[in-house]
């Protein structure tokens, strides 16, 4: 009976993972496949002639290696300040004795709990009041806080037991070193996982590039390819269309699959065992 109901089990996992990579493997046949034979065969699941010719056609129409290096570009500069950011602060919160630490850690708790689409009036205004519109830094600045970063790396630097941290007190470290040598190695579960939702969240991001950039060559993926499919008239190429949503879930897949191992590893492992 217990052999049954885990052979149920295992079956009833595989069925729900392939429902779900279902759709991806759908979109990358379509992108393969010629744009006029996407709908005029009927009833086929997978489709074998094959081609490139929606990709060729995309790099054609779309000044698309600009969009995709500005997204590149973005989200990784964003990532990194933001790691770095959350890290340090999460650690003060977690280790040192300041006034108001209570207090402001709270803050940064609210502000998790307001829209992103609340602030995006008065941030345009504060960039323009800075003459950054449609400029990188417009675009990465106010990415590199997160409220969610410090909560998350806070938590983990709780969860992490003293014994190493003080060891290294004890030979001389400052607290600098103490973070660099010690707490920041030990929570690179923590870090990956963070690197991970920023670098998606970021590189997803539709509404803010919208807004902020008003020239061509400073476009994102996500605003190249609205922008794309809003010039069609008459005919919508769904072929190029899904050629362009192929080439923007590779950055997505690929930092996943990097990051994977430290990412499904347990957050509330420390490196000392009592």
């Amino acid at each position: 009976m217990k052999k049954f109901a885990l052979i149920l089990g295992y079956l009833s996992l595989i069925i729900i993972s392939l429902s779900m990579l279902f759709p991806f493997f759908a979109m990358l046949n379509l992108a393969l496949t010629p744009s006029n034979d996407i709908f005029n065969s009927s009833g086929v699941f997978f489709h074998t002639n094959l081609t490139l010719e929606n990709f060729r056609h995309v790099f054609k129409e779309l000044p698309i290696t600009r969009y995709f290096a500005n997204s590149m570009i973005i989200a990784l500069l964003t990532t990194i300040g933001q790691v770095i950011i959350s890290a340090l602060a999460g650690y003060a919160f977690a280790r040192l004795n300041f006034k108001y630490k209570n207090f402001w850690f709270l803050v940064i708790l609210v502000t998790m709990m307001v829209p992103p689409q609340v602030n995006i009036i008065p941030l345009f205004f504060l960039m323009r009041e800075l003459h950054l519109v449609n400029t990188f830094p417009a675009l990465i600045l106010p990415g590199l806080f997160g409220g969610f970063g410090v909560f998350l790396m806070r938590q983990y630097f709780l969860s992490l037991p003293k014994d190493l941290e003080e060891a290294a007190k004890i030979d001389g470290c400052n607290i600098f070193q103490t973070f660099f040598k010690i707490g920041l190695p030990l929570a690179l579960p923590a870090v990956v996982t963070l690197t991970i939702f920023t670098f998606v969240t970021t590189w997803n991001s539709f509404m803010w590039p919208l807004i902020i950039t008003n020239s061509e060559s400073m476009r994102t993926l996500p605003v190249g390819l609205a922008i794309f499919k809003g010039n069609f008239r008459e005919i919508t190429m769904w072929g190029d269309l899904l050629a362009c949503s192929v080439i923007c879930t590779i950055p997505v897949i690929a930092i996943f699959f990097l990051g994977k191992k430290y990412f499904l590893s347990d957050l509330l492992s420390g490196a000392v065992k009592e």
